[in-house]
């Protein structure tokens, strides 16, 4: 069972939640683009009002005849405005002062004016014009609050509008990726049995939905549907000639053993008949082992599985081959994990059989004297078993090549064998969902099948 991390990891990973955060993003950029625009526009436009209206007050007072005229002006507006909203000041040619806060001298022009916060101030910025007149220094200020309160007012949309949406898109989008992702995931895990044999894995559950993921997996569905047909078709037929032809050759072999016990029989004949009985065994062994593949991939071996101790397992045919070893002056050497450690689900027999046929082979095809490796190592999720001699090895190019039925490289066609080992070694393999891989033990050949481990094996 996938824990949560896992889960999480994967979903991460699915690209139509990748497409929902690209557009989530693209949005949340789109938005907030057009609200900083939106802003820059009216703070713009707020700013040359607030311009206007100070060109227009201060026309005003340009307007007035004298400096006392424009000092009555100012007292008398200045008593009746709020210096927090709107400041007036005029400071005369002989150092009176007018308004509602005192300004300091500075060039004409526009400016932002910023007081210090101090008893009978006012806080906060104000954009300042300031001009000559008559000798004095008039200056008319408006203050910017209204501007400072935008910002604001900008901050609340982007906290109520913005980021609400975008986090409800976001939802949205993790919801429909998560149906879109099942929905992929369960193409590729029937994709995935597929590629392990498992040529009855459909993807079903696609009815009502008119759209390309639904007709992706009709397709994939139909496609395995048919290699199903004919791989069953074929399988059928092999294994029908198989049996078919196991009993009349079983049949040969028993003659040609009646044969050798006729009395008083020329030599040469006695030699033929015992090459022709070798023949006949070796043939029949290839039927045996060929019906037993199709009963393999037929899955029914299955249905005995149960928690099988490979480090025992492998103990025990290091044994069983140890004297066979001696008598071909081979070595055997063993790297094995204690009692209970190994735990693998599966069929003891067939398991053994994979020890047998790879310690045979490593027998049969490396020159006396070779040293031959079976270990097994325990981690926490899976099984390694190895075998690996120092023998002749297999080309990189044959490697793939060997797992086919009755396939055998040139130089071991005058050896003993059918070429059926190592691929009945590669569907039992399958059959325990283990990983199968041929490599260099520089020199030599080195077998590496990776098992998962039992799910109530200890550790």
């Amino acid at each position: 069972m996938t824990t949560f991390k896992e889960r999480t990891q994967a979903l991460l990973r699915s690209t139509p939640l990748r497409l929902a955060l690209a557009l989530v993003l693209l949005f949340a950029f789109v938005s907030l683009l057009s609200l900083g625009a939106s802003y820059l526009v009216i703070r713009d436009s707020f700013s040359k009002t607030m311009e206007t209206d100070l060109r227009q007050d201060l026309a005003g007072f340009q307007a007035a005849p004298s400096a006392g005229a424009v000092a009555q002006l100012i007292a008398a507006e200045a008593a009746v405005t709020d210096p927090e909203r709107r400041i007036l000041s005029y400071l005369t040619a002989d150092g009176k002062y007018y308004g509602n806060a005192m300004i300091a001298r500075s060039s004409e022009g526009f400016g932002v004016l910023s007081f210090p916060d101090g008893e009978n101030l006012p806080e906060g910025p104000y954009l300042a014009l300031t001009a000559n007149l008559y000798g004095g220094q008039l200056t008319v200020a408006n203050s910017r609050s209204q501007i400072e309160d935008l910002e604001e007012l900008f901050l609340y949309i982007l906290l109520l509008s913005v980021l609400p949406t975008t986090a409800i898109a976001l939802a949205a989008g993790l919801i429909i990726s998560r149906r879109s992702g099942r929905r992929i995931e369960a193409v590729g895990q029937t994709l995935k049995q597929l590629t392990h044999g498992d040529l009855s894995a459909r993807v079903k559950n696609t009815a009502g939905r008119e759209d390309d993921l639904s007709s992706i997996a009709e397709q994939v569905d139909r496609m395995a549907a048919a290699q199903q047909s004919s791989v069953n078709a074929l399988r059928q037929v092999s294994a029908d000639i198989a049996h078919d032809l196991k009993t009349p050759i079983q049949r040969v072999a028993v003659l040609l053993n009646r044969a050798r016990e006729l009395p008083n029989l020329p030599d040469k004949l006695e030699t033929i008949l015992d090459e022709a009985g070798q023949e006949t065994t070796g043939i029949v062994a290839t039927f045996q082992s060929l019906l037993q593949i199709a009963q393999i991939e037929g899955g029914s071996p299955k249905n005995r599985f149960q928690p099988v101790d490979l480090g025992a397992l492998a103990a025990t045919f290091v044994e069983v081959y140890e004297p066979s070893a001696d008598e071909s002056n081979h070595r055997i050497e063993s790297d094995l994990p204690g009692q209970g450690t190994a735990i693998v689900s599966g069929e003891k027999g067939l398991l053994g059989q994979v020890l047998a046929n790879l310690i045979e082979n490593a027998l049969r095809h490396t020159p006396t004297g070779s040293a031959i490796r079976v270990a097994v190592q325990a981690s926490h999720s899976r099984i390694e078993l190895t075998v690996a001699d120092n023998g002749p090895g297999i080309p990189v190019e044959e490697r793939e090549n060997v797992l086919r039925r009755l396939y055998r490289l040139e130089r071991s066609r005058t050896t003993s064998g059918n070429g059926l080992g190592l691929s009945l070694v590669s569907v039992i393999a399958d059959l325990h969902d283990a990983k199968l891989e041929l490599g260099s033990n520089n020199p030599g050949l080195l077998v590496k099948l990776t098992f998962p481990k039992a799910s109530n094996a200890p550790g």
